[in-house]
């Protein structure tokens, strides 16, 4: 069975590949791609983040007395998905727990990740089960990493990310990798303009949005529609130089707050599942 597979419909079309269920292609009818090419300075596409985003601090989950080493991210990103389902608009792939993941993660889980095509839109449904018979905590996030500029010949600073509604709340960096304290908004009114220099401290976190939806555009060019659903923080990433992709990343849960190393079960933005429980995460892109 190939590693990979491709979805569409003559609209719009997605290419996904086993190695941690990830995105690694997105193109419109008229092929071009939409999704960042995984350069040099950036290896990766869309990768899965589970089971926590961001880091912990000292990379250590501590549980029942146990340390663990869990490193940025979590694992799904680089292990090898499961195939269930291989469709000409719809493909669906699984992660379940086992000896490898709970040497660093021990608790036991099902990841199943779905992608649909339909019309001019792609959805990204993860679905977190709980098999075991203890609960179980974790955080996932989507990564998905976006052309910047969205065409050729224009400037990164002719874009800009609109949101459904005012965001007046507060940003935060990290700092170290663990999240930072609080800050001002960056938000005009409902508007973000976007420019390298944004990503000067690393990754923007926007915690607790309102909106569940983003439009980013260029001024009178190619504009796409990213929507979230499950999901309430969102993580905005680039890196200042060389680097032509923009990452809008629906996430539950952050890195671990600055100064935080207690037991992962009360890690702030945490969500815990009792035993048989499910819940689903959805993200979506579609080009304007």
């Amino acid at each position: 069975m190939t590693d990979r597979h491709r979805i569409g419909n003559g609209r719009l079309s997605a290419t996904i590949r086993a190695h941690g269920a990830e995105l690694i292609s997105l193109r419109d009818a008229e092929g071009i791609e939409l999704l960042w090419h995984g350069g040099p300075e950036w290896r990766r596409h869309a990768p899965v983040l589970f089971p926590i985003v961001g880091k912990l601090a000292g990379d250590t989950l501590r549980h029942a007395g146990k340390a663990y080493r869990l490193p940025q991210h979590g694992f799904a990103r680089d292990r090898r998905f499961d195939w269930v389902a291989r469709e000409a608009t719809q493909c669906r792939l699984r992660l379940v727990s086992d000896e490898e993941s709970k040497a660093v993660f021990p608790f036991a889980f099902a990841l199943d990740l779905t992608y649909e095509v339909a019309d001019t839109r792609l959805t990204v449904t993860a679905t977190v089960t709980n098999p075991g018979r203890g609960p179980l905590p974790f955080s996932i996030g989507a990564h998905p990493a976006f052309r910047w500029p969205l065409a050729p010949g224009l400037s990164k600073a002719e874009h800009r990310l609109s949101f459904e509604a005012p965001e007046p709340g507060p940003v935060r960096y990290l700092q170290d990798g663990l999240l930072g304290p609080e800050e001002p908004s960056l938000l005009q009114g409902r508007e973000l303009p976007l420019s390298p220099a944004l990503f000067a401290r690393d990754a923007v976190i926007l915690p607790g949005l309102v909106s569940r939806a983003v439009r980013f555009a260029a001024a009178g060019g190619p504009a796409l529609r990213v929507a979230w659903e499950g999901y309430r923080d969102l993580g905005l990433w680039s890196k200042p130089e060389g680097a032509d992709f923009l990452c809008i990343e629906p996430w539950y849960g952050t890195a671990s707050p600055v100064g935080w190393d207690g037991e992962f079960d009360m890690k702030p933005g945490t969500l815990t599942l009792a035993p048989g429980e499910s819940h689903d995460f959805t993200w979506s892109v579609s080009p304007e």
